[in-house]
């Protein structure tokens, strides 16, 4: 585990170094210090059932404080101070955003489970003549949740891995994301990405390590304004501390005609193959997926916009009978002046590789749906809903959803009071994994 946390923060602070290093070439010192931002957290928690277990709960106060940095070659705002995020902001030719949170966290009656926090992003850039660019993005986190975040780039927010650790071990994900990406036309692009995305377990009896490689490049063509197609093709190599290794392709194809700048319909083709290391005590089962689906954009105004897509899928098993079903893929966003609305349906099939319980292919079907709406200029508010229903192939059916709000106020500019409470049940048809949790928190955030 410790070397894998010395290689993500190697990672960040070579690419820091030599972000940083280019723009002092078109900066001096006095430009640069701005881009520092230094803040510390103090939290509370009360978690009433922090192992998630569905009998003898045990609960506990949970304390955590932090302090931690962001550098930025991007604006900050005039309100808030704080910087803007790389999605929302106009791409330069180079820039950096660097969020690195280090913390302590500490349990009011299982001081054994005390531990040292990580949380970081970093997305960094460069763009020579306006059409090839080199990015480098990292996710890192040490924790103990139980309920891991989603961290994949498709994710809907709120999102969470079905694969659930319950019980509280310290475990590490370090995910890198190097791409080169070259624009030969105006929307005309030809890429590739690699993602090397590393979990590391502290109870590696109970949960298993894993090291995914992930290669991806990509081609999006436009014949004219109207026609466009999109290929691409991933090589995925996963590497399993108990199960059999394994080995991935995936090839996708999707043309798209455009009505208008507003409206496009698209049909899209999806494969893919899983092929396991042969392993006489682990038997398994490869398997190829065909994703046949069409579907279509909408902008109905500048604030409110619809994406949908509808299929069907086939699980082909070397052995045993085949899945199959529809597959759905709907989102409606809504950003108001003062509120944005999301909500978002999908379903079909899941793969559930890479986390603390690897449960491999899954029907699936997941609805989430957030509000938040800014009360005032200091004020805002954060409701959240979402359920999911993976239904493996041991036959195991897990029904999972939540419910949350979160309320903030901006005391004084540079603090920042927040209150949030959760609610989560997992309703199995393995009695073993049901739980319900209630989690209560305050958050007090100071930035310099």
């Amino acid at each position: 585990m410790e070397k894998t946390k010395k290689i993500g923060i190697a990672g960040w602070m070579i690419s820091f170094f030599l972000i940083l290093t280019s723009s002092t070439v078109n900066a001096d010192l006095g430009d640069i210090l701005p881009g520092f931002q230094i803040y510390g957290v103090v939290q509370e928690m009360y978690d009433n059932n922090v192992n998630l277990t569905p009998k003898n709960k045990k609960d506990d106060f949970i304390t955590s404080v932090s302090l931690g940095f962001r550098y930025s070659t991007l604006p900050r705002s005039e309100t808030t101070g704080e910087f803007q995020q790389p999605s929302m902001s106009e791409e330069t030719r180079y820039g950096i955003y660097l969020d690195f949170l280090p913390g302590y966290v500490f349990y009011a009656k299982r001081t054994n489970d005390n531990y040292l926090s990580l949380s970081g992003n970093l997305d960094t850039w460069y763009t020579w003549d306006r059409k090839l660019t080199f990015r480098v993005k990292d996710y890192l986190t040490r924790s103990e949740e139980p309920l891991e975040q989603n961290y994949t780039a498709t994710a809907l927010p709120g999102q969470i891995l079905v694969g659930t650790q319950r019980g509280r071990a310290v475990y590490i994900r370090n995910v890198v994301q190097p791409s080169l990406e070259y624009r030969f036309g105006r929307e005309d692009i030809i890429s590739i990405n690699y993602l090397n995305n590393v979990y590391r377990n502290q109870n590696s009896d109970l949960f298993e390590d894993s090291t995914e490689n992930y290669i991806n490049p990509k081609l999006t063509y436009w014949f004219d304004i109207r026609n466009g197609v999109s290929l691409e093709y991933a090589l995925d190599l996963g590497d399993f501390q108990r199960s059999p290794d394994m080995t991935g392709n995936l090839a996708k194809a999707r043309y798209t005609y455009r009505f208008n700048p507003r409206t496009s319909i698209f049909g899209e083709y999806t494969f893919q193959s899983r092929e396991f290391e042969k392993q006489v005590s682990i038997p398994t089962t490869d398997y190829d997926v065909h994703a046949p689906s069409i579907g279509f954009e909408h902008a109905f105004s500048p604030t409110l916009s619809l994406r949908a897509q509808f299929g069907y899928f086939w699980q082909i098993p070397k052995r045993g009978s085949n899945e199959a079903g529809p597959l759905y893929d709907i989102l409606i966003t809504q950003r108001a002046q003062r509120t944005t609305y999301t909500l978002g349906f999908q379903g079909g099939y899941i793969e559930d590789y890479f986390t603390a319980e690897n449960l491999g292919f899954a029907k699936y079907h997941q609805v989430i749906g957030t509000i938040t709406h800014q009360l005032t200029q200091r004020a805002a508010v954060t409701f959240s809903g979402r359920y999911q229903r993976p239904k493996f192939n041991d036959g195991r059916v897990d029904n999972l959803w939540g419910v949350g709000t979160t309320g903030s106020y901006r005391i004084l500019r540079w603090l920042t009071l927040a209150i949030d409470f959760s609610y989560a049940e997992d309703h199995s048809n393995r009695e073993i994994n049901n739980y319900s949790d209630f989690r209560g928190m305050v958050r007090v955030t100071a930035t310099y």
